[in-house]
C-alpha cells in the first residue's frame, strides 16, 4: 500500500494551477499535501487534510473522485490521473491514530447539533475547535447518519466512523445523546430554554420517495434506504428487482448480492444510469443486470409490470402504450431517492420549508427562526458527503458569527 501511494505521489506534476483543487468541492490543498508526504512530513500532511475536512478519511473512500479531483488531473487527459483518493486514505488513516489533542478552551457558549450525519459531524468538530460546548442529539443508537446506516460496509467500514467518534468527539469533549429525537420529547424551544445559543439541524432525508403505483404496499416490496439501514433483517429470496439507477441503487444491488441474492436486475427509466461510472462498473462486474427505458406501472405478487419509455419533445420520459411486460421477482426494492421526515418541522413553530418539504435557508444556513441553522441533505436533498462538508463549513462560520454577536 505505502509503495503504491508513494508511486502515485511521485507522479504528481505539482501544477502551478492545480486543476485537482478546482475539481474538489472543498478545494483540498492536494499538491501541498502530496509535497509534504514526499518530504516525509506525513503528520503535517494529515493535519492539513483534517483541518480542511474533518471527514477526510470518509471522503477518501466514498467521494466521486472520477468527476472531482482525479477527473480534473491534467495527467488524466492522455493517460491515468494521480489517484489522490489512495494518497488521502493512506495519510488520513495513518495520521488519525495520532490525534490525541483534547478539547479547546471553552468560550462558555453552548450549541446543539441535531443529527450526526456528515453535516452535523462537520459542524460539531468545527465549532468545538472554536471552544463551543457541543452536544449532538442523534435519533438512532449510534452516530454517523447516512455514513453508518446508508453506505454499505464494503464501501465504508463502520470502524472508520467509530474511530471518528473517539478521535473527534470523545477527545474533544463533544457530548452525544443517542436515541434522542428532537421534535418528540425534546423540542427546539427546550434547547433554547436550557441555554443553547444556537441550534443546527442536519437530520438528513430518511423518508423514501415512493412510486405511487398499484402494489407498492405488498409484503415483498421494500425501500432502498430501509434495506441499507439493516440488510440482515430482510429475506429477499433468490431473484430481486431494484427500481432506480442512482448511486444508492447501486449500493442496494451490491449489498443484496452479498447477502445471498442469485439474480439482481436493476431498472432505469432513462437510457443511462444516474450512478457514477465507478459505481456502475462495479455493480455490472459483480453481476447486476441492467434494463433501460423501462417505467414501472404495477407491482404484483409475481414481479413488476414495466412499460417501455421514450423521451418526448419536452425531454421527459413517457410510457409507450401496449408494451406492458411482467418481469418476475421474489422481492422488489424501490430506490428512487429520499425526502425529509417531518416530525421536527411539525413540532417547531415558525420553521419554514420549501415546496419539496426541505428546510428553507439562505446561503449561510440561516433558517426562518433566529439562532436555528441547517445544512446537508435536509436542505439540499440527497447529495454527496463532500457537498455536505462544503456547505457545512460555510454554515459553521455563520453560526460562530451569530453567537459572537450575542455577546456584543
Amino acid at each position: 500500500m505505502a509503495y503504491h501511494v508513494l508511486d502515485e505521489a511521485n507522479r504528481c506534476l505539482n501544477c502551478g494551477k492545480p486543476m485537482c483543487m478546482e475539481g474538489c468541492p472543498i478545494h483540498t490543498p492536494i499538491p501541498k499535501v502530496i509535497s509534504l508526504l514526499k518530504e516525509g512530513k506525513i503528520d503535517e500532511a494529515g493535519w492539513m487534510l483534517f483541518e480542511n475536512n474533518p471527514l477526510t478519511t470518509v471522503c477518501s473512500l466514498v467521494c466521486n473522485h472520477e468527476n472531482q479531483c482525479e477527473g480534473h488531473c491534467v495527467l488524466g487527459r492522455k493517460g491515468s490521473p494521480v489517484h489522490f483518493s489512495a494518497i488521502e486514505n493512506y495519510i488520513s488513516s495513518t495520521y488519525s491514530s495520532k490525534m490525541t489533542k483534547g478539547p479547546a478552551e471553552s468560550n462558555g457558549m453552548r450549541v446543539a447539533i441535531v443529527g450526526s450525519g456528515p453535516a452535523g459531524l462537520t459542524i460539531a468538530v468545527l465549532l468545538a475547535r472554536k471552544g463551543y460546548q457541543v452536544t449532538i442529539f442523534e435519533g438512532k443508537d449510534k452516530i454517523g447518519g447516512v455514513l453508518r446506516y446508508g453506505i454499505p460496509e464494503f464501501r465504508l467500514p463502520k470502524s472508520i466512523i467509530d474511530d471518528f467518534e473517539y478521535r473527534h468527539l470523545v477527545l474533544k469533549d463533544i457530548k452525544v445523546r443517542p436515541n434522542t429525537s428532537i421534535g418528540a420529547a425534546i423540542t427546539i424551544e427546550d434547547l433554547f430554554r436550557d441555554g443553547y445559543k444556537a441550534v443546527f439541524v442536519g437530520t438528513g432525508v430518511w423518508r423514501p420517495n415512493t412510486l405511487k403505483i398499484k402494489g407498492e404496499t405488498l409484503g415483498h416490496v421494500h425501500y432502498g434506504i430501509n434495506y441499507l439501514y439493516s440488510p440482515d433483517s430482510f429475506h429477499l429470496g433468490d431473484h430481486v428487482i431494484v427500481i432506480g439507477a442512482g448511486n444508492a441503487a447501486m449500493d442496494v444491488a451490491r449489498t443484496a448480492l452479498r447477502h445471498g441474492v442469485r439474480k439482481l436486475e436493476c431498472f432505469s427509466v432513462t437510457p443511462t444510469v444516474a450512478a457514477s461510472k465507478h459505481e456502475f462498473e462495479y455493480a455490472e462486474l459483480e453481476g447486476v443486470e441492467f434494463h433501460y427505458c423501462k417505467m414501472p406501472v404495477e407491482i404484483t405478487d409475481d414481479g413488476v409490470i414495466f412499460v417501455d419509455a421514450v423521451e418526448n419533445e419536452e425531454g421527459r420520459m413517457v410510457p409507450v402504450e401496449g408494451t406492458e411486460t411482467l418481469y418476475p421477482a421474489d422481492s422488489v426494492i424501490v430506490s428512487i431517492s429520499q425526502g425529509p421526515a417531518n416530525k421536527l418541522m411539525n413540532t417547531t413553530k415558525g420553521l419554514k420549508a420549501n415546496d419539496r418539504g426541505l428546510i428553507a435557508t439562505d446561503e449561510q444556513g440561516h433558517t426562518s427562526i433566529p439562532g436555528v441553522f441547517a445544512s446537508g441533505d435536509v436542505v439540499k436533498g440527497a447529495r454527496t458527503v463532500v457537498e455536505a462538508v462544503k456547505y457545512s463549513k460555510i454554515v459553521a462560520e455563520a453560526m460562530d458569527a451569530y453567537m459572537q454577536s450575542l455577546t456584543e
